[in-house]
Order: C-alpha cells, then sequence, then structure tokens
C-alpha cells in the first residue's frame, strides 16, 4: 500500500490478539532514536525479554557503544559489529554475525537460524549462559583484529 508516496507495511494478516501480544505499536518503517524508545513499543512481557538481553549485553561489554542500526539494537566495539537483536512477533532474533553462529552451531541446534541469525521462541527462556558466551565470542574476535 502506498501512502504519501512510501511504501507501508501492514499486518492485516495477523489475529488482533497476536499482534497486541507481541507485535511493536509501530509500523516497521518508523525510524528509532534509541533502544529505550525501541523496547517501548513492545507489549510488557516482550519489554521484560528485550531488557533483559540488553542488561547481558551491556554487562558484558560495558565498553560496547549502544545504538540503532538496521533500526533495531546494535551494540559496536571498537567500531565494529558486537551482535545486533530484534523483537518479532514469535521469538527475538539475535544477530551476533556468521562467525558466532558458526562457532555456536551445536548449541543453536534446538533454534531456528539462518547464516547469522538466530531465533530465541517467546515460550522459552532466553539461554543467557549461551548468549553471554556469544557476547564474549564476538567481544574476543573484535579485539584479536584490533591487534593485527
Amino acid at each position: 500500500m502506498l501512502r504519501n508516496g512510501r511504501k507501508e507495511i501492514i499486518y492485516e494478516r495477523i489475529s488482533s490478539s497476536i499482534k497486541d501480544h507481541y507485535m511493536p505499536s509501530r509500523k516497521m518503517n518508523t525510524p528509532f532514536m534509541d533502544v529505550d524508545s525501541y523496547i517501548k513499543t513492545f507489549p510488557k512481557e516482550s519489554q521484560k525479554r528485550l531488557q533483559e538481553l540488553r542488561q547481558l549485553i551491556k554487562a558484558s561489554t560495558p565498553e560496547a557503544s549502544e545504538g540503532i542500526s538496521y533500526n533495531m539494537p546494535a551494540y559496536k566495539l571498537e567500531g565494529k559489529p558486537l551482535l545486533y537483536f530484534a523483537g518479532y512477533a514469535g521469538h527475538i532474533g539475535l544477530y551476533a554475525t556468521p562467525s558466532a553462529h558458526e562457532a555456536f552451531e551445536s548449541s543453536l541446534a534446538g533454534y531456528k537460524k539462518g547464516k547469522g541469525s538466530v531465533q530465541f521462541p517467546h515460550n522459552e527462556p532466553l539461554p543467557l549462559d549461551l548468549i553471554a558466551r556469544m557476547i564474549a565470542f564476538r567481544k574476543d574476535t573484535i579485539m584479536r583484529q584490533q591487534k593485527k
């Protein structure tokens, strides 16, 4: 659908109960200024999970810069991507680059994943220990690359 010359994404096929429970109350093309404004667009339960992930990242790598990239929370270390995350209807997506996903392939075996992404379903606890190890892996990789 075009409105004001811009393409808009419409979620008509998602039932209102699912949309109200999981989907952020925003259009996907709305740019976010910071991570707080991103997280606030989600229902309370999703906000708790996103904040839990955010706090883990900040505690694991306090020197990482936090921002928005690709319209989702993004963390950089030494100017290099550490990881990204995003909320979706049925899961939280974690994007820790293909190298991290390859390194933790066996640990991620029970999750739906792509080349550089993994989905943590809302109906399961976040695997915080696994995510912390992935963050440490990315941090070590970036620091080693900086020493070259």
